[in-house]
């Protein structure tokens, strides 16, 4: 089976280093421990593959790596050592703002997202009307973005990346914003694109999309893949961590 996503121990550092004081150095005591928000390795080995027609779905607590998973994936942040293989184009939806201009109406915007996802002109103008009947922003489409509340932005951004020529989508969260009805529709969305055989990457908080989209996970804690497999057992295993994590300790939370 292709698999058009493969990463290979994986690693990311973000080179950061907590100070010591010179009283601690003077008297020998060590540097304080890493904690999931002031830790040198972003991703550590991180290792997994996604076959076509499949949707992985990415679980952690706040500070685990996953958005950090995700940038690596789009080509935004650069590894430091490991392999990775995308094989398709890619389209991502990470920031409901990215890709936009605040003073640009959702017309505008809209060619300059899909400008920036490898669309031409062309191909924009003749999948417009598609991308607006989509969205459901009708007359507000002229409107300048900064006008938007979040859940337009989504509307707007969502209905661009499912209409570029991509492969692979990479989604972040973006789905815990606007109203329910049109969350489903997005959701019947990527089931269908699955159907076409085409790849996903979820991150998410809400377990129960998760669990209706998916059909693996894996589970980063501190950087590191702590679990992985079909999505069920993950997202199992991953709140019974969550339910038995006591204050303090380092250990997954909802």
């Amino acid at each position: 089976m292709t698999r058009p996503v493969v990463c290979e121990n994986l690693w990311k550092s973000y080179h950061f280093r907590q100070p010591v004081g010179v009283k601690n150095l003077l008297l020998g005591h060590a540097a304080p421990a890493e904690t999931r928000f002031t830790r040198q390795w972003a991703l550590s080995d991180v290792s997994f593959s996604v076959s076509k027609g499949q949707a992985c779905g990415i679980l952690g607590h706040n500070g685990s790596g996953k958005t950090t998973l995700l940038s690596v994936l789009l080509g935004t942040v650069p590894i430091d050592r490991g392999r990775l293989s995308i094989l398709g184009r890619v389209a991502s939806l990470l920031e409901l703002s990215a890709g936009f201009h605040a003073d640009l109406t959702g017309r505008e915007n809209a060619v300059l997202l899909g400008s920036i996802l490898g669309m031409r002109l062309a191909e924009i103008r003749a999948r417009f009307d598609a991308i607006l009947e989509f969205s459901e922003l009708d007359n507000a489409i002229d409107n300048p973005l900064r006008t938007y509340s979040a859940g337009m932005i989504m509307r707007l951004g969502f209905s661009v990346i499912i209409h570029s020529p991509a492969d692979v989508f990479l989604i972040d969260e973006v789905l815990a914003v606007g109203d329910a009805r049109f969350q489903e529709k997005c959701r019947h969305y990527l089931t269908e694109f699955k159907k076409r055989n085409g790849t996903l990457i979820i991150v998410s908080h809400n377990m129960k999309e998760l669990a209706g989209i998916c059909d693996e996970g894996i589970c980063l804690d501190l950087g590191q893949v702590v679990d992985t497999g079909p999505i069920e057992g993950v997202i199992s295993r991953y709140s019974a961590r969550a339910s038995a994590a006591s204050p303090g300790k380092s250990a997954v939370a909802a």
